[in-house]
């Protein structure tokens, strides 16, 4: 028998039993959807919450001052610990794994314009700020160098407080008062999502150069005088990062007293770990949820194993036939072993086309913040075809070969007899 009188032959057998073949391909099919689907829903959640950590700042550690916790150079433990307006710069030059040291210095001002005001979050740094909180410029610019040096009294707006103060006016060039003192608006900030924060969303305050910010805006009692918030440190690299954070643990310690090992004295937020928690939470809840759709998939894989071998005990007579006319084993078991593929390529290619159909009709809609879409990637697709494929070999190699196994004068009497 040729492969194409084969190939015939199982869709006329397949045709003869029509409701049976359907049941048994949508078993198979909704094991590839389910796959698909979970897993794409997985990457999308993974991806957005990546983007939204990524938009509060990319490799940023936080370092809080705190009291300390151990003893150390003769002093107590429970000491109050306060970053100066200048440590940075002794933090900087002891970091060389660190690419950016800068101190950051924030507090609440009343905040006017000609057309409306308001108490707003006021935030000062240096220049990198933007780049390492990803800052984004929507008009004008951030402030610079110059700016910082100079202490020139210049304001950067996040996008909500642009609509606050101006709604739709013309912002760039105009005047604010910040507690009475006139800052003149250089730049309005791209909006963006951001899911985290310790002193507030970015897209709410104003950024002024640190060295005007400590100059109009000091911390007041009971902050210590010329004291920062905190201090913002970025690393040259991931590579970097665990030297970076030893480096300015320890330049902190020196300066202040306290051992380095001392993480109450010290305490870092660092976005570094955060992502690495949350990607492996997302990994986690990607295999579980691969993991449910693979064994639909198996049992959809059982549920074409029974239904064939029910088609062996149906068609004994037809198969002893075959072989008292001369048929051989092997043709017998191409032929059984041809059907189940054939199913469950059918059923698989179907429930591939209508779960990434899917996937991109849900990717037109308007996503929320911490999705990113149904992301059905190649790999996605490749890993599925590979376990539809394990599956229609495991599912038709035994009912196949229990096919090819009658022998042919049981065969005709076990049906002449029935």
């Amino acid at each position: 028998m040729s492969f194409w009188d084969l190939l015939r032959d199982t869709f006329q057998t397949l045709k003869a039993h029509k409701r049976r073949t359907l049941l048994t391909m949508f078993g198979i099919a909704w094991g590839i959807i389910s796959v698909t689907l979970m897993v794409a829903a997985s990457e999308g959640l993974g991806k957005g919450i990546e983007k939204q950590n990524e938009n509060f700042g990319k490799d940023v550690m936080i370092v809080f001052s705190g009291r300390t916790s151990m003893q150390a150079g003769g002093t107590r433990s429970g000491r109050k610990v306060n970053w100066d307006e200048d440590d940075y710069l002794a933090v900087r030059a002891e970091s060389p794994a660190c690419k950016y040291v800068m101190p950051e210095l924030g507090s609440k001002a009343q905040v006017r314009s000609l057309f409306n005001s308001g108490s707003i979050s006021t935030v000062g740094s240096l220049p990198p700020f933007a780049e390492i909180r990803s800052i984004g410029v929507a008009e004008g610019r951030f402030y610079n160098e110059q700016d910082n040096e100079e202490g020139r009294r210049v304001a950067f707006l996040g996008s909500d407080t642009k609509k606050q103060l101006f709604a739709d006016r013309e912002a760039l060039g105009a005047d604010i008062w910040m507690d009475g003192i006139p800052y003149t608006v250089i730049g309005v900030m791209k909006a963006k999502d951001q899911n985290s924060s310790y002193d507030g969303f970015d897209v709410r305050k104003v950024f002024i150069p640190f060295n005007a910010m400590r100059r109009d805006f000091p911390n007041k009692p009971p902050a210590a005088e010329h004291s920062v918030d905190q201090m913002l440190v970025a690393p040259w690299s991931l590579e970097t990062h665990p030297d970076c954070e030893r480096q300015v643990r320890r330049s902190l310690g020196r300066l202040h007293g306290f051992d380095p090992r001392d993480k109450e004295a010290a305490s870092i937020w660092d976005t570094v770990k955060d992502a690495q928690a949350t990607h492996m939470l997302i990994v986690g809840m990607e295999l579980f949820m691969g993991a449910v759709g693979i064994m639909t998939m198996f049992l959809g894989g059982l549920s074409v194993m029974n239904v064939m071998l029910v088609s062996v005990r149906e068609r004994t007579r037809e198969i002893g036939v075959r072989m008292a006319l001369g048929a051989t084993r092997k043709s017998i078991l191409r032929q059984f072993f041809m059907e189940t593929v054939i199913v469950a390529g059918l059923s698989g290619g179907a429930g591939l086309v209508i779960s990434y159909g899917f996937c991109a009709l849900v990717n037109l809609l308007p996503m929320p913040p911490f999705f990113a879409g149904m992301l059905a990637s190649w790999k996605l697709g490749l890993l599925s075809v590979t376990l539809l494929a394990a599956i229609a070999v495991l599912s038709g190699i035994y009912p196949a070969n229990r096919a090819a196994s009658v022998d042919p004068i049981e065969a005709l009497r076990f049906e002449a007899g029935g």
